[in-house]
């Protein structure tokens, strides 16, 4: 069986608790979705070159939109990753976006939504990369999955050791400040992976749009997981 199909199943079944990733109400809460293709006229360069000015960008968005959160991201071929060569090749840019962004405030708690492991962490500190980082690695029956939490405080890789415990609902990580997360505006880059392929603290949240269909098929959508925070349907 297929490790996505394996992974449908596990959530499938009512006896698999999957707890929320971040705080949210669906009875009272709002969600943003944002745009970052080259169809978002509304980005401009000049927004884009500047963390304070993007970051008041994407607060204003949602106080505008009265929304807790924005949202989005998955399988989007982006145009906000031109702002650093982190996402540069001499062969082809990276703009395939392979997780899901969750923006909010610096310092949004951030839970786990099952019980996992600690696989790696580090901090990813160039300019546009993860910053703090923490994978998860989860044991769902037969099916091993791997979770990667971007661009979060430097608290939350504090007294972290891998093989750590980390059970479902505990909080363990924040949203960091753009000085710790990679120079963004405070998000959670929220992705799932089924093969770490021997990378420890990193996997690629961006790839070329020439392998997107390697790089989709080992990264399953995030939605499978957040449509439990969020109450929403996964495509």
């Amino acid at each position: 069986m297929e490790s996505l199909e394996k992974l449908k199943g596990w959530l499938s079944n009512p006896e698999n608790q999957i707890s929320s990733v971040v705080d949210f109400d669906p009875s009272a809460d709002r969600l943003y979705p944002f745009d970052f293709t080259a169809a978002n006229l509304e980005l401009t360069d000049e927004i884009l070159a500047d963390t304070s000015v993007f970051s008041s960008w994407v607060t204003n968005k949602l106080e505008d939109t009265h929304s807790r959160y924005g949202i989005g991201g998955y399988n989007e071929h982006r145009t906000i990753y031109s702002r650093s060569i982190h996402f540069d090749t001499l062969e082809e840019p990276r703009r395939l976006h392979l997780g899901v962004d969750i923006w909010g405030p610096a310092g949004t708690p951030v839970y786990n939504f099952s019980d996992a492991q600690v696989h790696s962490f580090k901090n990813n500190d160039h300019f546009g990369d993860y910053g703090a980082t923490i994978i998860l690695k989860y044991q769902l029956d037969d099916l091993t999955l791997y979770a990667l939490y971007g661009h979060l405080s430097l608290k939350s890789l504090d007294g972290l050791q891998a093989g750590q415990f980390i059970a479902g609902g505990s909080l363990f990580a924040s949203f960091g400040v753009p000085a710790e997360n990679g120079n963004w505006p405070p998000h959670l880059h929220f992705q799932l992976m089924f093969d770490m392929q021997g990378k420890e603290g990193d996997y690629p949240g961006v790839c070329q749009f020439s392998n997107k269909a390697v790089y989709l098929k080992n990264c399953p959508d995030p939605g499978l997981i957040l449509k439990h925070t969020f109450n929403i349907p996964a495509e």
